[in-house]
């Protein structure tokens, strides 16, 4: 187990959890939110970000820091925390992102790491090789293997209570994220970034980053605190979350202040584009958009920088209210109707359903079904899966609601879409006490088939009747043919 990170809270792939940086002193929550710094620009400043926003956590690079020689000997002679005036715990990046960049930088990884621990870093990061999207197979692997020697180094270089990440490559290949973690995971390394996925998020392949942090996520362990490099748009967050991400570096706060740009959780929007301010920050409620316009170049960019943070640490707010509620794919829903890419990383983490049951709570307050994707839920998984250990009578009849011919039979179980066929007595836990609206669509009537086809499979030798209401012809061609269908259509009160 690493002793740096403890679970409290799970839904889905998400997880409320404690980091514990013990070089800063400080145990920061996750999920949480690390704003950017750049050494040579201020937006925001640091100690603002802790007592204003809630920041337990930021981000620096130390490479820069390293290749600015003013800034190097202020940060050698009094600490990192003391320049740049922060009471949290720091993470520094180790200059890959210039690797990915301009194609070299001039540190090694022993030397770079040795600096992180001299300037007073709490989390530092080796020199990996962030592999694109899209290589070739044979370059991802190769870069892969750099990778990988480059952490079993990290392991051997002295940085006494400084905590040091370990970046998990494998460009778009899942199988290579898989690998990649379990190798991360052996080590002794304590973080463990998802990396080279902001092209991925820049060109909206939610989808594809989705696919390359469930690879990720197989191989590393429960216990292991995962960044998602880059990821920095609140939009966002809740997939990342679901996913099992729990930390979020954003410069984008700062990025789009300077293009005169406007964070909401459904997308961004030009300043000049506003008539209205759909915020309740204390930006939003003391200026009007035409006062924002007015204000100098600086005041105006510090400005929309600190609305962009306000409705940042929000939205991680959220989801850590969601995971607490047991609703976190359900707010994963609603964000993922802002755009259609979002919406095909969402429909991507449900074809990972399968994984994100292992760490979904057996039982939460409600299960509201929002659309067709609320059938592919984990629970719905869990659920046809423990139909196999239901004692089933020789004669069976499977209702959607109540009928007269139950005495024909053995026993009469419910069918409730999405999730199948249970007993009676079961009506009131969770998730069977879900709320479905009264039209049922076909996903759900599907999943509710596929639920029949598993208990009958489970059950070869019983008797199994289905009474449905009008299933369409297609949805009860899922269910074997030898359950004896009825439709109970003209039994509706």
């Amino acid at each position: 187990m690493r002793e740096c990170f403890e679970v409290r809270d799970t839904d889905a792939g998400g997880r409320i959890g404690e980091l514990t940086v013990p070089r800063a002193d400080v145990t920061v929550e996750t999920p949480a939110l690390l704003p950017v710094i750049n050494p040579n620009l201020d937006t925001i400043a640091p100690r603002r970000l802790a007592t204003e926003f809630g920041a337990e956590i930021l981000i620096t690079n130390s490479y820069i820091i390293h290749g600015t020689e003013d800034v190097r000997e202020e940060a050698l002679e009094d600490g990192l925390h003391d320049l740049l005036d922060f009471p949290g715990a720091i993470m520094t990046d180790s200059g890959s992102f210039q690797l990915s960049e301009y194609g070299e930088i001039d540190v090694t990884t022993e030397e770079i790491l040795e600096f992180q621990h001299e300037i007073g870093s709490d989390i530092a990061t080796p020199v990996d090789i962030p592999t694109p999207p899209d290589v070739p197979r044979e370059r991802a692997e190769d870069e892969l293997e750099t990778t990988q020697e480059r952490l079993e180094l990290a392991e051997t270089v002295e940085t006494g209570d400084m905590l040091v990440s370990a970046p998990v490559q494998g460009s778009t290949y899942p199988d290579l994220r898989e690998r990649a973690g379990r190798h991360a995971d052996a080590t002794n390394l304590d973080v463990f970034p998802v990396g080279a996925v902001v092209p991925l998020m820049n060109d909206y392949r939610y989808d594809d980053m989705v696919d390359a942090v469930a690879g990720a996520k197989r191989g590393l362990g429960a216990d292991a605190p995962v960044h998602l490099f880059g990821a920095g748009h609140p939009m966002m967050f809740a997939l990342g979350v679901a996913m099992g991400c729990d930390l979020f570096d954003s410069a984008a706060y700062a990025l789009y202040a300077r293009d005169d740009r406007y964070l909401t959780v459904r997308g961004t929007r030009h300043l000049e584009d506003l008539e209205y301010l759909p915020c309740s920050c204390p930006v939003c409620t003391e200026h009007s958009p035409d006062e924002l316009r007015a204000l100098p170049d600086d005041a105006r960019e510090t400005e929309l920088g600190a609305h962009n943070l306000h409705v940042t640490f929000e939205e991680i707010r959220r989801i850590k209210q969601a995971i607490r509620a047991g609703n976190l794919l359900e707010l994963v829903e609603q964000r993922a109707r802002a755009h259609p890419t979002m919406l095909d990383g969402y429909r991507t983490l449900l074809d990972h359903a399968d994984q994100l049951e292992r760490s979904d709570p057996v039982s939460k307050g409600a299960f509201f079904y929002t659309s067709h994707e609320s059938a592919r839920r984990p629970e719905v998984r869990r659920h046809h899966r423990r139909l196999e250990r239901l004692s089933v009578p020789d004669s069976l009849f499977l209702t959607e609601g109540n009928s007269a011919r139950t005495d024909e039979f053995d026993d009469s179980w419910r069918v409730q879409p999405p999730f199948g066929p249970f007993p009676r007595a079961l009506s009131k836990s969770y998730p069977l006490t879900a709320e479905v609206p009264d039209r049922t669509d076909r996903a759900a009537l599907e999943a509710a088939a596929d639920g029949v086809s598993r208990l009958v499979e489970a059950n070869p030798d019983a008797a199994i009747t289905l009474g449905h209401r009008g299933w369409p012809e297609g949805v009860l061609e899922r269910v074997p043919e030898d359950v004896v269908l009825t439709d109970l259509s003209d039994d509706r009160p």
